[in-house]
């Protein structure tokens, strides 16, 4: 049995005998069962302990990249700077890039600026563009490993994806939806940010997906490109609720919430159904005031720990593990909010 350590660090570590330990490694027999366990707890001790030697002193300086909506990079921003403590006794240190909106090229600026003055990660979120492609493929030529946070890159050089199942999110809203919405009559319209961005092309897809076979006769009445930002979304639903008089009912993909309910006020027409995503700071007010019926919502400090843990990784620091699974969906109502949404 292949291992790191010399029998003698092993029995000292199990508190037996260097002949005991030996009989248990090449399998001689001789050994009752719970010395065998206690020999391989202290190889599982001693492991650990040899990645908390490796952490020791080291210091990581990752970028942390974004386009997206400011009330979502703040909530990123917080996530991170929760989970710092827990990434001991490792240090990271951040810098962070972010952006409402703009062109692609800008964005790739930045990250061709981030490779050619080194880092040890970058944490990117961006659109699923051939240039933000080919700057990640540079990115990984000169070493600095690439993680992409809730929305994937999947034909990139990217390291690893950490964040949601956003097909099943999109599923699940639309199960929710059926339900709420029950035999009432009415069209459903889907907000998207972007057509660029992956996980809400997902999220859209798996709620079509889900709606066409379960409720087959509600139409969808689909928006995009308003970036999430309340001024642009704002026209987008209220030219939608002009055209269509049968819209009574939301599913926000990519954001701007209390742009879509001002629209759907000053027209005089009532939401019956509101289901969206993220717990950042508007949607948190939002539900506690009973404005959305639900948030598909998953743990941000669990993404943003898990995309350090992979940069660690990348750099052997960490030692390595299986495939990283997704985040798990949480529907959050007013009933069920998490203490830090109740108490912000």
């Amino acid at each position: 049995m292949g291992h790191p350590f010399p029998i003698r660090e092993i029995a000292r570590q199990a508190g037996l005998s260097e002949a005991t330990v030996d009989r248990v490694l090449n399998g001689r027999g001789g050994v009752r069962e719970s010395t065998a366990r206690e020999v391989h707890r202290a190889m599982a001790d001693l492991d650990r302990q040899r990645t908390q030697v490796r952490l020791v002193g080291r210091t990581f300086m990752v970028d942390i990249v974004m386009q997206s909506p400011e009330r979502f990079s703040t909530a990123v921003r917080a996530a991170l700077e929760a989970e710092l403590p827990s990434l001991h006794p490792a240090v990271v240190r951040s810098r962070f890039h972010f952006r409402e909106t703009g062109p692609a090229e800008e964005l790739v600026a930045v990250l061709d600026r981030i490779g050619r003055r080194g880092s040890q990660g970058v944490v990117l979120k961006a659109p699923d563009v051939p240039e933000v492609t080919a700057a990640v493929a540079r990115l990984a030529a000169a070493g600095v490993p690439v993680v992409t946070l809730v929305t994937d890159l999947p034909a990139s050089a990217r390291l690893g994806h950490v964040g949601s199942d956003n097909r099943a999110a999109g599923a699940t809203a639309a199960y929710l939806m059926g339900q709420w919405l029950g035999d009432r009559p009415g069209n459903v319209l889907t907000s998207l940010s972007s057509g660029f961005f992956r996980n809400e092309e997902e999220r859209e897809m798996g709620f079509r997906s889900a709606m066409r076979a379960r409720y087959p006769g509600r139409a969808l009445v689909e928006i995009t490109e308003g970036q999430g930002l309340d001024a642009t979304q704002y026209d987008l639903v209220r030219d939608a609720l002009d055209r269509d008089p049968e819209i009574r009912a939301v599913y926000s993909i990519g954001g701007g919430n209390i742009a879509t309910l001002r629209a759907f006020e000053d027209a005089g027409r009532e939401c019956a159904v509101f289901v969206a995503h993220d717990l950042d700071q508007d949607n948190t007010r939002l539900l506690r005031e009973h404005r959305l019926s639900a948030v598909l919502h998953h743990d941000l400090r669990h993404d943003v720990r898990e995309a350090c843990h992979l940069v660690m990784r990348a750099h052997g620091a960490l030692p390595p593990t299986g495939p990283t699974l997704p985040s798990a969906i949480q529907v959050v109502t007013p009933y069920n909010m998490p203490p830090t949404a109740l108490a912000g």
